[in-house]
């Protein structure tokens, strides 16, 4: 009878646990530190239970002349040790993985790296208003459910991974047209895992240059749009199909490199290359180019890193002007290169991004001749808008997490940031040639991020941008994104 007793005893508190757990479960507080206390607090009940359990079978085993109730207990015990181990996986499930950047995409593109096996699902969204604050007369306010993004991926085993975006913009496919909103495969690829040095990536890739091109996920970029740099110079978001490996060659220095169907030179324009991006789309593969870039990670927080592009862009294409004897239509490689380097620092509350690119273009002569690329080759009255031999951008930007001064023990962020960038698409044109100054460009940005949770962003931020020639109206912006 004692035995039973203590048995019943012993089955009572695990119920007792039982019934705990649900109602914190249910109550789901979300709170990792409580989460862990009461995971300790269980394990140590298991350790006694383990132990009550193992002196209850030698009492048994030692009563002379009594029935053997090994069985049983054994049986009741198998029970109990079941039950423990039910809740201590339910009490370990509970907290989510947290989103971390891996292989050089964003947080929310990386979960399924994180999964054991199978379907992995993620994605993001943004929007903002945008009210037009001086100069931007006939410029109406708008407000855009600007993309919502939708990553799947598919772990087979521990060495082969798929993993793509797909982006719905501007909450339609309206008339099919780019403005009214498409929907759009962002990147789709493969990853085989051969070695931590040496891995191989192919598919619609992420072409690896600057910050945002690669993690453009509105949680982890201060302001409502994207840095206007990495939109003229490094076209973000710039994708193109290919093949290459990426690795870790030491600790903290980590490479992608791939060979990917080049831009299409009949798109480049006074304003930049932006244009001449393919997306996948039944994209011209007659040139191919080189894409590289290392990031060496020397102390935590920090980020020093460069990448280069380079390759013939023509696509066996005819350049140039049949009525201009200088420059007759004929076939050119359009040698690209592109040059930028990057660097961060976040150190406590402190964050810091500053970045530099260059691009280079041959035969722009040819090119700045062709009536399709500059009205002024067919009629010598519109404006001269050559493609530039010579395009540069930089841009620097600092913020400060304030709120752990004013809420030492809280997980929210709040920073005011400030950012000053330049480009110029202009900034060296073919001889004979004038500069078209309305893309010599200044911006001055400032403004607030706001994180209630590590997945949701909102932001409030002030655009004053000035160009050379020409007005250009201010922007205020108000808006959020998240990611899961």
């Amino acid at each position: 009878m004692k035995i039973r007793n203590a048995i019943a005893g012993v089955a009572l508190v695990v119920a007792s646990l039982s019934l705990a757990l649900g109602s914190a479960v249910a109550g789901d507080e979300g709170e990792k530190g409580r989460s862990e206390k009461r995971l300790r607090a269980v394990e140590e009940q298991q350790r006694r239970l383990e132990e009550e359990l193992r002196e209850l079978r030698q009492q048994v085993e030692q009563r002379a002349g009594a029935p053997p109730k090994v069985e049983e207990i054994e049986r009741r015990q198998g029970i109990l040790t079941e039950e423990v181990r039910r809740l201590r996986e339910a009490l370990a499930v509970p907290e989510t993985e947290e989103l971390k950047s891996r292989y050089g995409l964003g947080p929310a593109a990386s979960k399924v790296y994180g999964v054991g096996r199978g379907l992995s699902i993620g994605g993001y969204g943004e929007a903002n208003f945008r009210k037009v604050a001086r100069d931007g007369d006939g410029v109406p306010d708008e407000f855009d459910l600007l993309r919502f993004v939708l990553y799947v991926g598919y772990k087979f085993n521990d060495w082969i991974v798929f993993n793509s975006e797909t982006e719905f913009e501007h909450a339609t496919t309206g008339e099919g047209a780019e403005e009214k909103g498409e929907v759009s495969i962002e990147f789709a690829t493969l990853d085989f895992f051969l070695h931590p040095r040496a891995n191989v990536r192919g598919g619609l890739v992420l072409v690896p240059m600057g910050f945002i091109n690669e993690i453009h996920e509105p949680p982890f970029f201060h302001g409502n749009v994207r840095p206007p740099v990495e939109q003229q110079i490094l076209p973000s978001t710039w994708r193109a199909n290919g093949i290459g490996l990426f690795g870790e060659l030491l600790p903290g220095l980590e490479y992608r490199t791939y060979g990917i169907t080049s831009l299409d030179a009949k798109e480049f324009r006074a304003s930049g290359i932006r244009g001449a991006r393919q997306s996948g789309s039944r994209e011209r593969a007659d040139d191919w180019s080189w894409v590289g870039r290392l990031d060496y990670t020397f102390l935590p927080g920090t980020l020093l890193g460069g990448s280069a592009y380079l390759g013939d862009q023509g696509q066996n294409r005819l350049f140039g002007n049949p009525v201009d004897l200088a420059n007759p239509p004929r076939k050119a490689g359009v040698f690209t290169q592109i040059y930028e380097l990057h660097a961060q620092v976040r150190h406590r509350g402190l964050e810091f991004r500053a970045l530099g690119a260059w691009i280079g273009v041959s035969d722009a002569a040819l090119l700045s001749s062709d009536p399709a690329i500059n009205p002024r080759a067919a009629d010598a009255a519109k404006r001269d808008q050559p493609v530039a031999r010579g395009m540069l951008g930089y841009y620097g930007e600092i913020a400060y997490d304030i709120l752990p001064w004013l809420l030492p023990e809280t997980d929210q962020y709040l920073a005011p940031w400030f950012r000053y960038s330049r480009f110029d698409t202009q900034n060296s044109v073919p001889l004979g040639r004038e500069r078209d100054n309305r893309f010599d460009r200044d911006f001055y940005e400032f403004g607030l991020t706001y994180k209630p949770h590590p997945q949701i962003v909102l932001k409030a931020d002030y655009r004053i941008q000035d160009a050379k020639t020409g007005n250009l109206p201010d922007e205020i912006r108000l808006g959020g994104g998240f990611v899961f």
